[in-house]
């Protein structure tokens, strides 16, 4: 029967750890805290990506551009070929 007395004063000090031991905070985070006024807004960070993905899309459209353009001049430089004999074209 000692162990029941062990048992229940194992108990009895986990409760009391329990009831002492405050939670702890949630709000309190590790690592350096950047004030509201110094960090850009969700709206800043939308602008920004918004404009980088246009630069992109820009970017691809030149490059689409540039590459129909030489497709385009390959093509008429072929049917110009077929229709004329080749020591006229130099």
């Amino acid at each position: 029967m000692a162990s029941s007395g062990y048992l229940q004063a194992v108990m009895l000090l986990l409760a009391v750890q329990l009831v002492c031991v405050r939670p702890s905070d949630a709000e309190q985070e590790t690592g350096t805290v950047i004030p509201a006024e110094s960090r850009p807004c969700v709206d800043c960070h939308a602008f920004e990506f918004m404009q980088r993905a246009l630069q992109d899309l820009k970017k691809t459209a030149f490059n689409l551009d540039a590459r129909t353009e030489t497709l385009v001049l390959r093509a008429e430089r072929r049917a110009l070929c077929d229709c004329m004999p080749t020591n006229t074209l130099r």
